[in-house]
């Protein structure tokens, strides 16, 4: 069991650790909120913990079928192309102002999750490996997989809010928009990189 737990606090971690969608938004959130990771990761386990769960009961094969990737291509990429236009937008309001973006962090952790075709592939390709591993241990294996997988990923995104919030007082103002700037160009190319898939399934 301690094997298995093991694998899955490594390879959860090495997935939620790479640069995406979720990551921008923690980072743009946590100008206003020390625990923004926090409340993307709630809003994040909202949709993750009903996807392993269809998983777990053998609707894996669901999430390859064609048109429902293709859906997920294009919904996502144009979600994550508003979202990368309006954090543009409001970098100057957020660092000059102090203002905030006009969602919180939970809502943006669901949106980043929800229509992220990477996130189900992931748990299509990876993911459902882990839940079979987990198996072995019966319903335990698969009740301790949910919350070690979900803690991997709010220790990461609470330690990069909890980093942000404390040291952006030391950047400067050029800094700090060219970093909302960076976040929000991150958005964008990853909607233009599911746009680009999507329709390479339409056509």
């Amino acid at each position: 069991m301690l094997s298995f737990l093991l694998s899955v606090f490594i390879i959860s971690l090495s997935g939620v650790m790479l640069p995406g969608p979720m990551l921008a938004i923690t980072v743009a959130k946590s100008y206003k909120s020390r625990f923004a990771g926090i409340g993307v990761t709630i809003g994040h386990a909202i949709i993750e913990i009903p996807l392993m769960l269809l998983i777990y009961f053998g609707f894996a094969q669901f999430f390859q079928e064609e048109l429902v990737q293709t859906i997920l291509y294009l919904g996502g990429a144009a979600m994550l192309f508003w979202l990368g236009i309006a954090m543009f937008k409001a970098k100057t309001r957020v660092v000059e102002r102090g203002q905030d973006l006009p969602y919180n962090s939970v809502t943006a952790g669901i949106m980043t999750t929800a229509l992220n075709p990477a996130c189900y592939l992931w748990w299509v390709i990876i993911g459902s490996m882990l839940i079979m591993n987990s198996l072995e241990f019966g319903i335990v294996g698969f009740a301790l997989l949910v919350p070690v997988h979900l803690l991997c990923d709010a220790a990461w995104l609470l330690f990069v809010s909890m980093l942000v919030y404390k040291t952006q007082s030391l950047w400067g103002r050029k800094f700090q928009e060219g970093l909302f700037t960076a976040c929000s160009l991150l958005l964008i190319g990853f909607g233009g990189w599911f746009l680009v898939s999507g329709l390479q399934l339409v056509l």
